[in-house]
């Protein structure tokens, strides 16, 4: 129920707790919490035990965790019905990465016979350069800069 407080955060809490109760209230709060809480989990023990009870023997395994969408998914997708593990072992992400990459950059193999052959690139344009810029070219002008 607590498991997110850390050591420090609990003392805090008692240290709190003493302060603003006193310690002679403090048993007796302790007490009335505690039977709240119990009588909280023994409702829901009932309803769960009345609902299992009312859905029928073909849900004698249901499970109140698997109406969480994520619990659901992970109990239906560990058998792997769908064959995705073979899918995600198939496919190697920085083989495909690089091949894209020399493609882009030239370096196929198939393009760099083409190259050899015809001794020029075919008129492919070299991203890694920037264009010179035009010496008569004038930046643009921001009237709302000035």
């Amino acid at each position: 129920m607590f498991n997110d407080i850390g050591p420090l955060e609990l003392v805090t809490l008692i240290v709190f707790a003493v302060l603003i109760f006193g310690p002679d209230k403090l048993p007796k709060l302790i007490q009335d919490v505690t039977r709240t809480i119990r009588k909280v989990r023994e409702f829901s023990a009932s309803a769960k035990q009345d609902i299992r009870s009312e859905l029928g023997p073909e849900f004698k395994d249901f499970e109140f965790e698997d109406l969480n969408p994520k619990t659901l998914l992970r109990k239906h997708l560990d058998n792997d019905a769908l064959g995705l593990k073979e899918i995600r072992n198939g496919f190697d992400l920085n083989k495909e990465m690089s091949d894209l990459t020399d493609t882009v950059n030239g370096h196929d193999t198939a393009s760099a016979g083409v190259i050899a052959a015809n001794g020029s690139e075919g008129g492919g344009i070299d991203m890694t350069k920037k264009p010179e810029p035009d010496k008569n070219d004038r930046p643009p002008f921001d009237a709302d800069a000035t």
